[in-house]
């Protein structure tokens, strides 16, 4: 598998006990029972486990860690390589592919305020210090679904030797495994497999490249140098990933922010803002931010390949009876269409989101914990 040069992989925080747990699907993506070698005979029991401890890292964490993903190693390789090949285009080359008001194409440096997403504005409007390349289903992929491209967006492709086929490639295999993990999400919440995938015919599903744009080298970092925005991601499931290398942080129940790498061979998985809707935040969308990627006081490269599936344009996603919040308080209903427009316009129109107030509070909570 392709790697870049890392720090040493950490899934814990020893002084505070914080962990991403760390979960084997492969009783869901091949019909064993596991790591722990279950016989087959035994599956049901082995994903009746698995969708525990997935139960568990969502109420808990919101956040968890996947291997027996079933994501071949060449595919994984195929699309490091993709990444380094288009982002290494002259900044000419890659601005030509940028695509006005879509969520698709190229985004450069400094072009998205993450947090804004959540109606939170930092001190110095510091833009975000990544680029990204966007692709995703297109709603000409639903011939017989009357679909409006401007909710999903016409992909662009970079002339970059095999870019298209290596990307299309991992985005099948990403896809395969958000939908097994919805599949688990139902058991571990007790409700039939029809709550997710009534609402995922025709997801707006799209696969994001990132590449980190400091410059490598040492720096003096601004207080407020940020690679990424803290921000929740919008929709049902996000399968991450990333090099091993430092700059992913997680913000706990506590509102302390936590490292996260990583482990070999592993995707990072985290909720979205609709799976916390569903659930009445018995499943939290956990906050996340990337601090700029440094290692012995200077910056080295980092990637990584965020899938959202984030559901159904037309959807209405509310909270599910039963599944109300220990405050008794549910979400209101919402279409999937209106809530990521809202949070786009956040990120990438300068337009605080108004409508992210329980998210906001948390970010802002953990503000003052870090002036402390």
């Amino acid at each position: 598998m392709t790697t870049s040069p890392a720090t040493t992989p950490a899934v814990s925080t020893p002084q505070t006990g914080f962990s991403v747990p760390v979960i084997d699907l492969s009783p869901y993506t091949t019909g064993s029972g596991g790591a722990d070698d279950t016989p087959a005979d035994d599956a049901p029991a082995a994903r009746e486990r698995v969708a525990r401890e997935i139960d568990a890292a969502c109420s808990q964490v919101g956040f968890m860690q996947i291997v027996g993903h079933g994501i071949d190693d060449a595919v994984i390789d195929g699309l490091a390589g993709a990444i380094d090949e288009f982002f290494a285009l002259p900044p000419e080359t890659k601005n030509s592919y940028r695509v006005a008001d879509a969520n698709r194409g190229y985004s450069p440096p400094k072009s998205e305020t993450l947090s804004l997403s959540l109606g939170v504005e930092s001190a110095s409007r510091m833009n975000d210090f990544f680029e990204a390349f966007n692709v995703g289903v297109e709603a000409r992929s639903f011939p017989d679904l009357a679909l409006d491209e401007a909710d999903y967006g016409i992909n662009v492709w970079p002339e970059c030797g095999d870019f298209r086929a290596r990307i299309d490639a991992y985005f099948d295999e990403a896809s395969r495994v958000a939908r097994t993990l919805t599949r688990a999400f139902a058991d571990a919440l007790g409700v039939p497999p029809e709550v997710f995938t009534d609402i995922t015919g025709h997801s707006i599903d799209v696969l994001r490249l990132n590449n980190y744009a400091l410059p490598p080298g040492p720096i003096t970092l601004d207080g407020e140098l940020t690679g990424m925005g803290e921000h929740t991601d919008f929709g049902l499931v996000t399968v991450l990933w990333a090099d091993r290398v430092a700059g992913l942080q997680v913000l706990s129940s506590d509102g302390v922010w936590h490292d996260v790498q990583p482990i070999e061979g592993g995707l990072l998985v985290n909720l979205g803002d609709l799976t916390a809707r569903l659930t009445g935040d018995r499943w939290m969308s956990t906050l996340h931010r990337v601090k700029p990627p440094v290692v012995d006081g200077g910056i080295v490269r980092r990637r990584s390949a965020a899938f959202f599936h984030d559901g159904d344009v037309d959807a209405v996603v509310g909270t599910l009876p039963g599944l109300v919040g220990a405050d008794q308080s549910a979400y209101e209903p919402i279409t999937v269409r209106e809530h990521i427009a809202a949070k786009l316009a956040g990120s990438r129109q300068g337009r605080a989101n108004t409508g992210a107030v329980r998210e906001a509070a948390r970010v802002l909570a953990a503000a003052q914990q870090e002036r402390r």
